[in-house]
Parts: C-alpha cells; structure tokens; sequence
C-alpha cells in the first residue's frame, strides 16, 4: 500500500456536485493499493497514519499524533498513486490492484481507524472527484507498506 498523508486545517471531497467528505484538522490521505497488499499491510500503516507525531506541540515542535490531537481522517482511494512514468509518456497502471481487491482493503483500512475512534470521512471508490485541501504547514509525507522504489 502506498499513502500520501498530507496533514490538514481541512479537507472535502465532492463528487458530481454533492459532498461526500468533509473535515477540518487532520489528514487528507490518498491511499493506492497494489497487487501484494494484504491486511497486515493496512494494519501497519493504520498505525503508522494515526501515530505519525507531526502535529505542533505548544513549543512548535512536531510531537503530537492524529490521536493526540483528535484530529479526522479524509481517506481517498487513489489508484494512480501506481503510475508507472518511466517509460513514455503515459502512465502505466499495471502495477495498481484489480477494483474488487483495492476496494476490499481500502475499505478495511478505513474500519481499523474508525476501530480506534477516529472519525474517518471517504470519498467515493472508483468514482471521478474533485478534492479540495488546505495543506497545513504545507506537511506532506509518503509510506509504504512496502519498500518499492
């Protein structure tokens, strides 16, 4: 699994005009799935996301988690984030798991925060939508379950 975890004052996402997502302080993460994820992949990165101490603590220092600061989660499937651009100029999405499988562990992904009381807000799976952000910092990370470049 491979997560853009982009730390946030808020997040929305819409699509075809209606909200389906909204938050304010947390994080807006897109999350791709390969073709090797299992659930052990998402277990991991569950706990790497809401433990992720990148929030200011009083002395401006980033010592606070998600959980620390009671923050949500805008979670947002992301097939493209398995773009292959090495070679041409179109993308390759060999690498991005089957619909049936991506959705099947997004999907867990977001049942294991919400089991650790994390209010978690989705786009919708597979559908076109517009994400809107406010970067807070700008904070953007990348992980990984699995080391692959």
């Amino acid at each position: 699994m491979r997560i853009v975890v982009q730390r946030a004052r808020s997040g929305r996402v819409t699509v075809d005009g209606a909200v389906t997502g909204e938050i304010g302080q947390g994080f807006v993460l897109l999350i791709g799935v390969t073709h090797e994820d299992t659930r052990e992949d998402a277990d991991t990165l569950v706990d790497k996301v809401l433990n992720l101490r990148v929030f200011e603590d009083e002395d401006g220092k980033m010592n606070h988690s998600l959980l620390d600061v009671g923050g949500s989660l805008l979670s947002v499937s992301q097939f493209t984030l398995y773009g292959d651009c090495r070679k041409g100029r179109r993308p390759n999405f060999m690498e991005a798991a089957k619909p049936d499988a991506a959705r099947e562990l997004y999907e867990y992904f977001n049942e294991r925060a919400r089991a650790q009381g994390v209010r978690v807000e989705t786009g919708v799976f597979g559908a076109m939508m517009d994400v809107e952000l406010i970067n807070d910092g700008p904070v953007t990370l990348l992980l990984e379950s699995k080391r692959t470049f």
